[in-house]
């Protein structure tokens, strides 16, 4: 996993450098306004990948003394930084397109700019897939904020193009520093989104997708004879997972029982989360749970299984089942 990531890191951070040269030289060929504010947005890619590609680096190292839950918070900071960074340079676009509003500059060569935008959008567009698709494959929430910025950055140059091929044909010329304030509106958007999520993983925000993810595998593994599942937590830092849950079992089953269950359970979510730690916390059953358990061949039974409730990830967060009923 640690190879596919700093295998992405590094193309994104290649491509980058050479969106950037193009970008730029488009904007010196043309001196437009929106073609400069895609080419600003470039040096923040150039920045934000840089600092992804330190993050997937430094998230890699095994956990140690200081950091028992491992390095994983970092891609939550990378994140963070890469969104603050997309709001300075869209801040960066709008000074620069109202500069070009009350001093117009001269436009020209836009055939050429045009040509050079639409195949640095294309390029970034396919950049984009790859590295969400590979962060969402590999649990890297750096990737995925990379992939968002470089797909917002193709946006950024299908708006751009849009606009520069307006003036293109029209040879209105403000309305090339409009477009180019509007592409820094929609990219202050792209950046809050980012800090708000990199903001949730540092403050560990319940993640509800992880806990399905964790209940459904655990209704796969589930016995006639275990009562209950809650108070289920996860806690992700990076790509690691730290799990831990309450399960009622049987009072009268045997340590190796309940060990061999654990063992089984832990197993099961190493396959649905290769970077993760599992605690399970047993319960034994009492009398007044009978009415809970399926449990048909259960010989201290005391009472027959009379209330039924659904085992969802509601159910498996929450309180104990006898606490509910």
């Amino acid at each position: 996993m640690h190879s596919l990531r700093l295998k992405a890191g590094t193309i994104s951070l290649l491509v980058g450098l050479t969106m950037l040269f193009m970008k730029f030289g488009a904007y010196l060929l043309t001196g437009s306004a929106a073609i400069f504010s895609d080419a600003l947005e470039s040096i923040v890619h150039i920045a934000a990948t840089s600092m992804a590609l330190f993050s997937i680096i430094y998230s890699a190292k095994p956990p140690d003394k200081e950091h028992p839950y491992g390095h994983g918070n970092m891609e939550y900071f990378s994140a963070g930084v890469e969104g603050l960074l997309i709001l300075l340079a869209a801040l960066g676009i709008i000074y620069y397109a109202t500069m070009d509003i009350i001093y117009p500059p001269e436009i020209k060569k836009l055939d050429i700019g045009l040509g050079i935008i639409a195949f640095a959008g294309l390029i970034n567009l396919f950049l984009g897939l790859y590295l969400i698709k590979t962060g969402k494959h590999t649990n890297s929430l750096t990737l995925v904020a990379d992939g968002k910025h470089v797909l917002t950055d193709s946006y950024t140059s299908l708006g751009v193009i849009i606009g520069v091929a307006i003036v293109y044909f029209t040879d209105i010329q403000i309305i090339d520093p409009l477009f180019a304030i509007f592409v820094g509106m929609n990219i202050i958007f792209t950046g809050y989104k980012l800090i708000r999520e990199a903001f949730g993983g540092l403050m560990h925000e319940a993640d509800s997708a992880t806990v399905s993810k964790v209940t459904h595998a655990i209704i796969d593994l589930k016995r006639p004879d275990w009562i209950d599942i809650h108070e289920l937590r996860c806690r992700r830092s990076g790509s690691f997972v730290a799990i831990d849950f309450h399960l009622i079992l049987p009072w009268y089953i045997t340590i190796k029982e309940a060990h061999d269950e654990e063992t089984r359970i832990k197993s099961k979510l190493k396959k649905v989360f290769p970077e993760s730690d599992v605690m399970i916390h047993f319960d034994y059953c009492k009398p007044e749970l009978c009415r809970f358990c399926f449990h048909e061949n259960c010989a201290e039974r005391t009472a027959p299984q009379s209330t039924n409730f659904k085992w969802d990830e509601a159910k498996a967060s929450g309180r104990p089942v006898y606490e509910l009923y």
